[in-house]
């Protein structure tokens, strides 16, 4: 009788989860359908010069969005640059180097950190992080894509080195008392042996942490500047700039439905939606790639 209670105990849980996972990939294609379904017009009411030309001004009917795309792929790309290092030489040294009660006390406050609403930390940007930068690189205004992009990467570092930190920590011990043996150093041992075996669980944190830094909207919204410019040269990293994210979080609610500003709103949706399949489609198969090169070199 208890094994038949268990047996139809562990048929359930196993439908509610096939079911919980299928809701999912259906609540995905929706949220495609209806992104499709309201943004594809756009085409229909701008002709696709226009629709990426380099101008974006909707009250006069200008809907260039290539500053905006520009602007998303400088802040995140500025995020990602900070981001990696800090994230991955803090996953190591939570690892490898620092001492039990240090590692139990530092994991749980970036684990907080990975939960603070991002408006909060918008707040602080304006109040703290855009005057100082302001002073101290003598700057016009503090509000520009390279504030933009150190909120980003504080924004994403918990998440990088949590999961990195996981990852790490799964690689058998036997890796490092090997590599400790043939007379490798801690640090030889850590960069050498440690971080290359862990490299699928390393590449997720990454993937994850770019995917929270385009997805990523009331941060930037409040201290990039919010101005739709094309960058031109590597100065534009200090002018303010506009990401697709802020684009529509601050013109959505003001916009007449089923006008063209109105289309074009949702085809930025699309692109995002896109480039967030983009980058986890990626990390996915790098993941894959990196498990099936480990199981290789172990058979």
């Amino acid at each position: 009788m208890k094994a038949q209670r268990a047996a139809l105990n562990e048929r359930i849980i196993n439908s509610l989860i096939k079911l919980a996972g299928y809701s999912s990939i259906v609540f995905v294609g929706l949220i495609l359908i209806f992104l499709v379904r309201e943004g594809l017009p756009a085409l229909n009411d701008v002709s696709l010069k226009d629709l990426f030309g380099s101008r974006w001004y909707p009250i006069e009917g200008y809907f260039g969005i290539l500053p905006l795309i520009s602007g998303s792929l400088l802040v995140t790309v500025g995020a990602i640059l900070i981001a990696i290092p800090l994230g991955i030489g803090t996953a190591v040294f939570l690892s490898e180097f620092s001492p039990s009660w240090l590692r139990n006390l530092l994991k749980p406050i970036i684990e907080v950190l990975a939960g603070l609403p991002s408006v909060v930390l918008g707040f602080l940007g304006i109040q703290i992080v855009a005057p100082f930068f302001r002073r101290f690189l003598d700057l016009p205004t503090g509000l520009t894509a390279f504030t933009g992009a150190v909120l980003l990467a504080l924004i994403s570092l918990p998440t990088i080195v949590s999961i990195a930190e996981d990852a790490l920590n799964t690689v058998p011990p036997a890796y490092r008392q090997g590599a400790l043996a043939l007379g490798a150093t801690n640090w030889q041992t850590a960069w050498g042996v440690t971080v290359p075996a862990a490299r699928s669980g390393l590449l997720t944190a990454l993937m994850l942490g770019i995917g929270r830094s385009i997805g990523e909207t009331m941060a930037v919204m409040m201290v990039t500047g919010n101005a739709p410019v094309l960058p031109s040269g590597l100065n534009a990293l200090f002018l303010p700039a506009r990401t697709m994210t802020a684009t529509i979080a601050s013109e959505m609610g003001e916009v007449a439905t089923g006008s063209p500003h109105y289309h074009v709103l949702f085809f930025i949706g699309i692109i995002l939606f896109l480039i967030s399949l983009v980058v986890n489609l990626t990390a996915s198969s790098l993941s894959l790639r990196s498990r099936k090169r480990a199981e290789r070199l172990l058979s």
